[in-house]
């Protein structure tokens, strides 16, 4: 498959915590390149520094130092570059997680338009957007349905609806699978590896999950906060 721009350029990237006896690196000079229709895994054990870089990448979390460069857009260099973190959230980044964190009282639809909403998407723009990607990831006949009616594998493709909801180019994923069995797995992977080629997106995925490693471009291995070679 042919690759696309770059649209995560991570350069030097540290993190630590603390200062003196008590400083814990998480990250060390990290560089990451991810480009659009790519599909990549966060591998490493348990403190490796997974989330941590998943965190930067999504400005959730400050780097130490280093560059960090989204959609062409450099947003930390030293300091961000950007004051309104969470629009810029809203316009690039969608998150998947393990649970699928979607609103109790809300419906599907609903919880795919709250977003739009925040993103300030006119009422009609909204209906009709979370509507297309109900059907597209074939639960548009569960809209109606608050979480608790859906089944774990329909609640996180609407969870994959609402991180797609605003169509960001990059789509962070922590340990989507964990909860899904290899059928449902794989499925949610195929997906994902669909969309990231349709909608010309990059997708970092944290993953233990051996069962969908042959759904990724690459394996990214971090250990003791460093990338290294092999898996």
């Amino acid at each position: 498959m042919a690759l696309g721009d770059v649209i995560i350029d991570v350069s030097g990237v540290v993190k630590h915590y603390g200062e003196g006896e008590t400083r814990v690196d998480a990250l060390r000079a990290v560089d990451l390149q991810v480009r659009a229709g790519e599909v990549i895994a966060l591998l490493g054990p348990s403190g490796s520094g997974k989330t941590t870089l998943l965190n930067i990448i999504g400005c959730i979390i400050a780097p130490s130092s280093g560059r960090v460069i989204l959609d062409g857009e450099p947003v930390f260099e030293g300091k961000w570059l950007r004051h309104d973190l969470r629009r810029l959230r809203l316009d690039k980044i969608g998150f998947i997680f393990q649970a699928h964190n979607l609103l109790p009282f809300l419906t599907a639809e609903e919880n795919i338009a709250i977003v739009l909403d925040l993103a300030g998407w006119t009422a009609e723009d909204t209906r009709t957007r979370a509507r297309e990607l109900l059907d597209y990831l074939e639960v548009g006949h569960r809209g109606g349905m608050k979480p608790a009616h859906l089944s774990g594998g329909e609640a996180q493709r609407v969870a994959i609806a609402r991180a797609l909801a605003n169509r960001p180019r990059i789509i962070l994923a922590d340990e989507p699978t964990a909860a899904l069995d290899s059928t449902r797995a794989q499925l949610v992977m195929d997906l994902l590896r669909k969309l990231a080629a349709e909608q010309e997106a990059c997708i970092v995925t944290v993953t233990h999950d051996e069962k969908i490693f042959d759904r990724f471009d690459r394996l990214v291995q971090l250990r003791d906060g460093r990338l290294v070679d092999g898996v």
